[in-house]
């Protein structure tokens, strides 16, 4: 009681009235006891002028009303340096779940006081001031306590704006991979609030709607959360309003009403819902690389976008509901309401990627960026992240080629499928999958510039797009040139593994072969069936004989694919897989890219299999699917099942099995253009079917 012994002796200090619920206090001072007595009312209650000569102070007096509650309030006002002097006593010995809420009004603490919806005036810079409510006709018995910020700033309006950021809300950069949050959650403790704040519908206006969210909110973090979840869902983008180049503010009552609005009204109706609710929370304009950024461009001029700092646990943190709601899409400019996480409480290091705040305080991160690192930094999209990646190679949004070739590679924390466009088709690269990642190289079909998009596919069939790279090129490799059917992924990989291929007798994604012959095997999952196709850009293959070329054969548990290419040049070898017991067609697992430089190759195709050709046959020979006319050709065959097997020409000849389960012969190809094998599966029956069928070479 010292102290306020000391100030009843300097006097009453005033409060100058500035309009706002603070100025309708009462402050009396007395000797060892301060109190304030009166009644609250709704009427604008008088003020008596200041007395001359007293500086700073004066007294303020309240209309009686009968029907007003009475309480008794002792305000202790303290200058900054002398708050500074005397330390945190005061917010130390606080109740805490009476804590005045910072920005916006606290409701429901008793005594006839309903709302403190906010202060006004600029004369309360630098002071802290403490209220105690304490019953009328009754020493004076601690029932509240309230603190209002360590510093209390006042904008132009009179509204109390909150204190800057300092070095304990600043992140070091860069990010440090831990959390993709600037606070430590567990997403798990919002369901069962977040499904309750999505469906709160707005009936009247914001203070209804923000109390309705708050009936299963209890701590800032939640409050907060509620209203993020509550705008996200709720509030459209307004495409048309945002491309006015006079575009008018958007009110939080109209935005209420149309429920549609721009990134303004997104940033000003989450600041004012967090007033409300008694959260400290501030709009921060700035640049971003939204809807429309393109790779490497400057910023400049007025700024674009605008966002939400909330003050939770004792630091500043970074929202943006206008991002977090949904996307437009570039091709049709349409909003799409699509809820992104990422956007809540993101880290300042991940943040700054495509948020440049117009004061750099608020970036959050020391060192601050400047504007100019800020545009040539490399942009990872917020699906980057939310799909479990954690960097990628180069750096730089802008990179070269060397000798024809750019490559990129990915870092994710788990495996992860990918595919690339480069101006918006897929060629032109060999992307292969990494148990944590990818690598790509492409190679440019033309000088200068390309634009090269690197997308990623998470829970869902949907590959969002998560980076996006301006690729310049000076010099082109014409030996390089690809098929155009290589699609992505190039060679065996964690994937294929999922998909029943293991073990694979070529891991690298690509085959070199100096006859024009390969022969490639690998372990299959019981139940899955395995097809083969290979692809050029020129030559004989067509889509009818583009598995012509392969031949697969069933030894030991594994399938082999014999390949001959039908001439020079690289191929793309494609594998498909199929459950036996699943409808359906077959999917696409990866390829290879077969090179073959030697020009005198020219292999005819494979014989043609029918569907009787069983997946566990073997063909020892012939294996050319055009045979020589006027010959005695030799066969050999493993068949399983079978009764009796007959090769057809112009006449008809038997093959026998040999002690080492080999159905074994000849056939003359005089006098026909087709042979065919066919085989009898029952003895007891009389019909032959068809599985294999070759060409004869005109005479």
């Amino acid at each position: 009681m010292a102290c306020l012994a000391e100030s009843a002796k300097r006097g009453a200090l005033q409060l100058q009235r500035r309009g706002s619920a603070l100025s309708r206090a009462l402050a009396l001072s007395r000797v060892g006891q301060l109190r304030a007595r009166g009644h609250l009312q709704r009427k604008q209650p008088s003020v008596r002028p200041r007395r001359p000569g007293r500086k700073g102070g004066g007294i303020m007096e309240l209309k009686k009303d009968i029907n007003a509650v009475s309480i008794d309030m002792l305000l202790i006002v303290h200058s900054e340096k002398r708050r500074a002097a005397q330390g945190t006593h005061s917010d130390q010995q606080a109740d805490p779940s009476a804590l005045l809420q910072r920005r916006g009004g606290f409701q429901g603490i008793g005594n006839g006081v309903r709302r403190w919806q906010k202060l006004e005036g600029n004369d309360l810079h630098g002071t802290q001031l403490t209220v105690e409510v304490h019953p009328r006709d009754a020493m004076p018995q601690l029932l509240k306590k309230f603190s209002l910020a360590k510093r209390l700033q006042g904008d132009k309006n009179g509204n109390t704006r909150p204190r800057q950021p300092g070095g304990k809300d600043a992140h070091a950069y860069p990010w440090d991979r831990s959390s993709l949050k600037s606070m430590s959650l567990d997403l798990r403790q919002f369901e069962k609030l977040d499904l309750y704040a999505s469906q709160v519908t707005a009936k009247s206006g914001l203070d209804e709607l923000v109390s309705d969210l708050l009936q299963e909110a209890h701590t800032d973090l939640e409050r907060v959360r509620a209203i993020w979840i509550w705008i996200c869902h709720h509030i459209e983008y307004d495409i048309a309003a945002a491309q006015e180049k006079d575009r008018q503010a958007f009110k939080p009552t109209d935005i209420l009403r149309t429920q549609k609005t721009n990134c303004d009204g997104y940033a000003g109706l989450f600041e004012r819902m967090c007033r409300i609710a008694g959260v400290q929370c501030i709009t921060v304009p700035g640049y971003s690389k939204g809807f429309g950024y393109q790779t490497g461009q400057s910023f400049s001029g007025e700024f674009d976008h605008a966002w939400n700092a909330v003050y939770l646990e004792g630091r500043w943190h970074l929202v943006d509901s206008t991002w977090g709601s949904g996307l437009v899409d570039t091709t049709t400019s349409k909003f799409t309401f699509l809820y992104n996480e990422f956007y809540f409480l993101t880290h300042p290091a991940l943040f700054i990627e495509d948020h440049f705040p117009d004061n750099k305080n608020w970036q959050l991160l020391k060192p601050p960026q400047s504007l100019r690192q800020f545009e040539n930094n490399m942009y990872h999209k917020s699906e980057f992240y939310n799909k479990g990646m954690l960097s990628a190679h180069p750096e730089t949004s802008m990179i070269r080629t060397v000798n024809g070739k750019a490559t990129v590679t990915i870092e994710s924390c788990a495996p992860t499928l990918f595919m690339f466009m480069l101006n918006g088709k897929q060629e032109h690269g060999l992307l292969s999958l990494r148990k944590n990642g990818m690598k790509l190289e492409v190679y440019p079909p033309t000088m200068g510039t390309h634009k090269l998009q690197i997308f990623a596919k998470g829970n869902s069939d949907i590959y969002s797009s998560v980076l996006e790279y301006t690729l310049k090129c000076n010099y082109v490799d014409m030996g390089v040139r690809l098929p155009a059917e290589l699609h992505q992924p190039v060679g065996p990989s964690w994937f294929s593994e999922q998909m029943g291929i293991m073990k694979p007798s070529h891991p690298d994604p690509i085959i070199h072969t100096s006859d024009g012959r390969c022969s490639i095997s690998f372990s299959v999952e019981e139940g899955i069936n395995v097809l083969a196709s290979l692809h050029g850009d020129d030559g004989p293959i067509t889509e009818e004989t583009q598995r012509r070329y392969i031949f697969q054969l069933h030894w030991e548990k594994r399938t082999e694919l014999k390949v001959q290419l039908p001439h020079a040049g690289k191929f793309a070898l494609k594998i498909f897989v199929k459950k036996r017991q699943e409808p359906g067609n077959y999917i696409f697992v990866f390829n290879y890219l077969l090179c073959c430089a030697n020009t005198k190759v020219n292999w005819p195709m494979f014989p043609e299999s029918f569907g009787n050709w069983g997946q566990d046959n073997e063909l020892l020979e012939p294996l050319s699917g055009v045979l020589p006319a006027n010959r005695n050709i030799p066969f050999k065959l493993k068949l399983h099942g079978i009764a009796k097997v007959l090769v057809k020409g112009q006449d008809t000849w038997p093959l026998t099995l040999n002690h080492e389960g080999y159905w074994e012969g000849s056939c003359s190809t005089a006098g026909c253009q087709e042979v065919y094998v066919m085989v009898l599966e029952n003895a007891n029956h009389n019909f032959y079917s068809y599985i294999l069928k070759y060409k004869v070479n005109a005479q």
